[in-house]
């Protein structure tokens, strides 16, 4: 059996206390939990995502990455497909999947709390191969 001082990396188990958000490319509040990163995770991440009040993020997609959701607190609008035209509400409890490549964007539908919700995918990095979508007829002329 090895202690803590004496295992190889992947052979440890690592506890994460997020201590700093950072606004990600899809314009959102993320504490970086389990990653490649910050306990050297080969296949998976796992982070905290706040939405501020009547916020929402940016249209995106996440390519060749898989992303389950559990919202803790608040009540969002997942909008998704090609033109954002289909849509799915989220409360506290529930669960969300996005399958790799799908546009989509979250909104918070409250005007004075936060959304706040765990985020994993089945990828280590902090920030996975993310593209900005701009659904059709949005473009700028």
């Amino acid at each position: 059996m090895n202690s803590k001082s004496d295992a190889a990396p992947h052979d440890r188990i690592s506890a994460v206390r997020p201590s700093e958000c950072a606004t990600t490319e899809q314009n959102v509040h993320y504490f970086f939990g389990v990653s490649g990163a910050t306990v050297g995770a080969k296949n998976l991440s796992m982070h905290l995502v706040v939405i501020p009040p009547s916020s929402r993020s940016a249209p995106h997609l996440h390519v060749d990455h898989e992303t389950a959701i559990y919202v803790l607190d608040g009540d969002m609008l997942t909008r998704w497909g090609f033109e954002l035209e289909h849509e799915v509400r989220s409360v506290a409890g529930e669960f969300l999947y996005i399958p790799p490549g799908v546009p989509h964007e979250a909104v918070n539908l409250s005007t004075v709390t936060e959304a706040r919700a765990i985020i994993a995918r089945n990828s280590p990095l902090n920030h996975d191969t993310i593209r900005l979508h701009t659904p059709l007829g949005t473009e700028e002329l």
